[in-house]
């Protein structure tokens, strides 16, 4: 592997480029020590969550703005502007990404290229990658050979664990699980549980709820839900089991079963939104990274939907819709929606040329026992429709299982338009009582964030709630705010305390509750 210093002579002109754009400087006979070089960040990766990260960033010198006039007041007392480097596999996406943003910069990058990473990495003092889970191990060895802070959303693997040593070591932090969920939901659920144990209470019950949903007018489809990237993982998660602890009794939850162990969730201080909520993959860890493990009878995590999402993805997915599996019907020539929809409702004797229409579905639905209950079967139906799974087109040949088909037509029918936004919802609620069990309390933190449109351009709340964290564990690093070195999540204070503050004074609509 190529050792970083010996490419520093051969990009010097592009370093000082990037690196040392201060005022008017021409480029021409320019000479780095003229300047001070401006505080650097590395962001990689171009997907909608980086845009408000890379903006906040590169707006350091707008001490008007009440986020910086809190961090420079509060946490920065001597602070150089951030040039942001953003670093993409495809130059044109960086780009889009900086085209309207002063102080970052676009540069085209894969992680593969060890001379290139390194090269990047050893001019920053923090690197944020948003690349995909994947990535990140690549990213952070080579941040703990430079001996460089790295700041993640993602979840913190076992690989990653296990480097924790080495970045202590090279006296560096890994900061994972700083976006929303992980991220602000770890925040929140350690000041609430460390509050109440410094007032001698003890959990008895923990339960969270989290949701990246459409806002109440952009919910105008059938299924009630949008996607605003690639739907195929969200779709996944709908087979995932889950595990959850309910009054002392563990309950498992297999992946098929998971969409009809949803129910039905109201929110007395948000009665308007009528919800659901489905378990979380495993929320037994939680008790153990939170610390309540051995006092808490219940710890639950969900994800939340719209009433009747489930419902409608629980027959999709029996109709066979969400099989992975190769399926030997895509396979002969260039089939239409429609007939593999016959194919798997096992609709048998209609024409080529007649088209098959919501009663006709919704009345195989219940001949067939894939539905019980009408109402649900008209949605279903309906739903079908909505995305086009009826109609006697083509499916295109990269779809080889009906899970594709699905996938491809959500993509199409189910995205956000222009002006449309989503919302997301984390809501905790912790029961706590006092050694003798005398006095009891119940506790609650929430979350509602909007995505937000501004000079035409619009920023999902999804990219807002992931993005904006990543950015503060950034700026918390490179003020030497955490001090602890390793890998480590946000459930420490001197990270979720300044987090939590700034997050606020960005604008984020946090609220919490005490009631008796």
């Amino acid at each position: 592997m190529a050792n970083p210093q010996e490419n520093l002579d051969l990009v010097n002109n592009e370093t000082n480029k990037i690196f040392l754009k201060v005022g008017k400087i021409q480029e021409s006979g320019f000479k780095s020590e003229d300047v001070k070089r401006k505080t650097a960040v590395l962001l990689l990766g171009a997907g909608r969550v980086c845009y408000p990260a890379v903006d906040l960033l590169a707006s350091s010198g707008n001490s008007c703005c009440q986020f910086w006039k809190t961090f420079l007041e509060q946490y920065a007392e001597d602070w150089n502007d951030i040039e942001v480097i953003v670093a993409s596999l495809y130059l044109k996406d960086a780009k889009e990404i900086t085209e309207d943003i002063a102080n970052a910069t676009a540069v085209e990058l894969d992680i593969t290229d060890s001379e290139k990473l390194f090269m990047y990495i050893s001019q920053v003092e923090v690197v944020i990658s948003l690349l995909p889970p994947s990535c990140h191990l690549t990213v952070a060895n080579a941040c703990i050979e430079l001996r460089k802070h790295l700041v993640t959303a993602s979840y913190i693997n076992d690989a990653m664990t296990l480097l924790d040593e080495k970045a202590r070591n090279a006296g560096i932090t890994i900061l994972g699980e700083m976006g929303l969920d992980p991220g602000i939901d770890h925040m929140l659920a350690m000041k609430m549980i460390n509050e109440s144990h410094l007032q001698n209470r003890i959990v008895k019950s923990f339960m969270s709820y989290c949701g990246g949903i459409p806002s109440p007018e952009s919910a105008n489809n059938p299924l009630a839900y949008k996607f605003s990237w690639n739907p195929a993982g969200a779709i996944r998660a709908g087979s995932n089991p889950a595990t959850y602890k309910y009054e002392g009794k563990t309950v498992k939850v297999e992946g098929k079963d998971l969409y009809d162990s949803a129910v039905r969730l109201r929110l007395p201080d948000l009665p308007a939104f009528a919800l659901e909520c489905i378990p979380n993959r495993n929320s037994l860890i939680y008790g153990d990274v939170y610390g309540i493990g051995h006092e808490a009878s219940t710890i639950f995590r969900g994800t939340l939907r719209y009433e009747g999402f489930s419902e409608v993805m629980g027959t999709l997915a029996r109709i066979g819709f969400l099989d992975a599996e190769v399926h030997s019907f895509l396979r002969n020539g260039r089939p239409l929606f429609r007939d593999f929809l016959l194919e798997l409702l096992k609709i048998k004797g209609v024409s080529s040329g007649s088209t098959i229409g919501e009663k006709a579905i919704s009345e195989s639905l219940i001949s067939s026992g894939l539905c019980k209950v009408q109402e649900t079967a008209v949605k279903v139906a309906k739903t079908i429709v909505f995305l086009g799974l009826h109609e006697p087109t083509e499916i295109p040949s990269s779809c080889q299982s009906a899970f594709d088909v699905t996938c491809y037509r959500m993509e199409e029918r189910l995205t956000y338009s222009k002006n449309e936004q989503d919302m997301v919802l984390l809501h905790h609620e912790i029961q706590v009582a006092t050694p003798d069990d005398q006095q009891t309390e119940c506790r609650k933190a929430t979350l509602l964030e909007f995505g937000t449109t501004m000079n035409g351009k619009s920023t999902s709340a999804m990219a807002l709630t992931v993005g904006i964290p990543a950015a503060i564990g950034a700026l918390l690093l490179l003020t030497n705010k955490i001090k602890t070195r390793g890998v480590l999540r946000p459930i420490e204070s001197e990270v979720y305390i300044p987090a939590l503050d700034l997050l606020q004074a960005y604008g984020f609509k946090l609220t919490e509750k005490v009631e008796s």
